[in-house]
């Protein structure tokens, strides 16, 4: 039996008309290194943007495997935070409209998921996809943050040079929404922050402001990344410190600096940033610390 993937979500009837927007997705649930897709997603989220689709979430979410937060009050339990998984409606700088899908990545009926996905890009007028990522990798703070960009169609990111090889990583729901929506012929793009190691599990906002720089680039979008560019300041500062004070996470720094700066020298030619061994390698250990609930 094949269930329709059109009873996965409710369109808002009053929503308002949208022709040519681009719809990017952010979802909690996978690899967040640096929480730099949780801070971008603050960044751009409004408390009064409208929903313009809701997924129904009983559907795609295991509470026992993540249980939702619940307040209680002397006698009473007076709050839960409901998941939500749903498309709102936003505008950048220049009041251009645009849709970020955000809330958990679905625990099952992934193909689903993705289908309903492709229904909402079609009902939507949607343009462009773009799915953000971020993730360990052995790079160091003390240098700009490389991005990495993959897509449907090489024309929608022809400036950029690829410099990973072949790679086999666990999948997310939002890797497989680019991979379909890919095959079906809709341009879709990724968007991803490497983030160093040693900073993978605390808040790194250089990677969302390098993930947000770069889908307004591709998207024809602005964002007001104000907030976050002063988060950015504090937290470099913060990191300096960190680092004046230990020996051992100078050694390791410099060594990063070092294979940093050689592979830069020849990266235009070559590609030859961290392999996709080393990029591997990085995931599985952050992807084991996430489940042992380790703290960086």
């Amino acid at each position: 039996m094949t269930l329709d993937p059109e009873e996965l979500f409710d369109l808002d009837a009053d929503r308002p008309e949208l022709s040519g927007v681009v719809l990017l997705h952010a979802l909690d649930g996978f690899v967040d290194a640096g929480a730099a897709m949780r801070l971008a997603r603050m960044t751009l989220l409004a408390d009064d943007a409208p929903v313009v689709a809701r997924f129904d979430v009983d559907q795609l979410y295991d509470y026992r495997a993540r249980r939702p937060i619940m307040r209680f009050d002397v006698d009473r339990w007076s709050g839960y935070d409901t998941p939500q998984l749903a498309v709102r409606l936003l505008h950048d700088s220049d009041d251009t409209p645009y849709l970020l899908l955000a809330g958990p990545e679905p625990d099952t009926q992934w193909e689903r998921y993705a289908a309903a996905v492709a229904l909402l890009v079609e009902r939507l007028g949607v343009r462009l996809v773009i799915g953000l990522d971020a993730f360990p990798m052995s790079v160091p703070h003390s240098r700009p943050t490389p991005i990495i960009v993959h897509g449907s169609r090489r024309e929608l990111f022809a400036d950029h040079r690829a410099w990973l090889g072949q790679i086999v990583v666990p999948a997310s729901a939002c890797h497989l929404v680019e991979y379909r929506l890919g095959a079906a012929g809709v341009d879709s793009l990724g968007i991803a922050a490497p983030v160093p190691p040693y900073l993978a599990q605390t808040e790194y906002p250089a990677a969302a402001l390098a993930l947000l720089r770069e889908v307004g680039a591709r998207a024809g979008l602005r964002f007001d990344t104000s907030t976050l560019e002063d988060a950015e300041r504090v937290n470099r500062q913060v990191i300096e410190r960190e680092v004046a004070g230990s020996e051992e996470l100078q050694t390791l720094i410099a060594a990063l600096e070092r294979d940093y700066d050689a592979a830069a020298q020849t990266a235009l030619a070559h590609g030859d940033l961290p392999s996709a061994e080393e990029l591997g390698a990085e995931l599985e250990r952050f992807l084991a610390d996430e489940s042992r609930g380790e703290q960086g």
